[in-house]
């Protein structure tokens, strides 16, 4: 079988396409015929040896898949050969066959396409997550959503708009909050372009977000906590701006506000029951017609290292999907 290999961490454009032999399913394993794998911003750091797992070289990158169960290890009841499924899987995405742990597959609904289903795991999962569980939204509040136009933001766009919400989105161009206005969100911030606090206090009628669904940190999550409202919840989803912010602790004790980390991965795999039925509800909404994922591009696997450069270089809007 084909695959995208990283043979060394020098960065996706060292990866190289390779033929290797098919791997066998393993007891209460899956193989998966990869159709589709979607990429994400860890793809830039694994790929480096800077994300917070280490796989050892070789390895394939893309975390999220979808395609059909080609064959089934000892154990196994619950999954068929033709079954449409998806999962996350960490790493080893990027390749024709991928072996994965029967518990973690999700089936894909009929309606929903191979490139939808491969992206949903990582970005609309965490949404669920911290948007439900960790930012305990209910319907009328408000929620700014700190790199909103990219995948994990986007996907927090729209779970928050379904959950009744109403939604500020903050981004970096007047294009890229143009994709957040088409996605749902009710205001946009250009956090370019002015002072964030002010911005945010503006955009929530003054009373500062409910929510603060933070993919960004650096610089912007200070000033963004210092709007949120009496009771808020300051969501930590990630650091796409690079630098781990140091927050004064005296401001959760002014606005008597909770923050809370938004660890995704790990709640997949403590439970993953949990974790299915959060993206089954997505994929419903979906096959409904209520949700429409955007996706940036759909490239062949064969340029996986200009693909992961979009990442890269903060080019990227909604999801970016391998053919495979």
């Amino acid at each position: 079988m084909k695959a995208a290999l990283c043979t060394t961490l020098d960065g996706p454009g060292a990866l190289t396409i390779e033929d290797i032999a098919t791997p066998e399913p393993g007891p209460g394993e899956v193989r998966v015929r990869v159709r589709a794998a979607a990429l994400n911003f860890l793809d830039t750091l694994i790929t480096r040896g800077k994300y917070q797992f280490k796989p050892a070289l070789p390895f394939s990158p893309a975390g999220e898949i979808a395609g059909v169960v080609d064959t089934v290890g000892t154990g196994v009841t619950t999954w068929k050969a033709g079954q449409r499924v998806c999962g996350f899987i960490g790493w080893g995405g990027a390749r024709e066959f991928a072996i994965v742990k029967a518990q973690t597959l999700i089936a894909i609904p009929d309606g929903v396409s191979d490139e939808i289903a491969s992206g949903v795991n990582v970005t609309y999962g965490t949404a669920m997550h911290g948007l439900a569980d960790r930012g305990r939204l209910k319907a009328g509040e408000t929620v700014a959503v700190l790199g909103a136009s990219g995948g994990a933001g986007l996907a927090a766009v729209e779970i928050a708009k379904l959950m009744g919400a109403h939604v500020i989105a903050a981004a970096s161009s007047p294009e890229k909050l143009a994709i957040c206005s088409a996605h749902g969100a009710d205001r946009t911030i250009n956090y370019a372009s002015g002072d964030l606090k002010q911005m945010l206090r503006e955009a929530s009628g003054g009373a500062g977000p409910d929510v603060i669904y933070d993919c960004v940190g650096g610089d912007h999550a200070e000033p963004a906590l210092r709007a949120i409202n009496w009771l808020g919840r300051y969501l930590v989803v990630g650091f796409d701006g690079g630098a781990i912010p140091k927050i004064p602790l005296n401001l959760l004790l002014l606005k008597s506000c909770d923050i809370a980390g938004v660890f995704w991965g790990e709640v997949a795999t403590r439970d993953p029951v949990g974790h299915a039925a959060n993206i089954a509800r997505v994929l419903g909404w979906i096959a409904e017609g209520k949700l429409k994922p955007h996706i940036h591009a759909v490239m062949p696997l064969a340029q996986i290292a200009d693909a992961i450069a979009l990442l890269d270089g903060r080019a990227v809007t909604g999801k970016l999907v391998l053919a495979v």
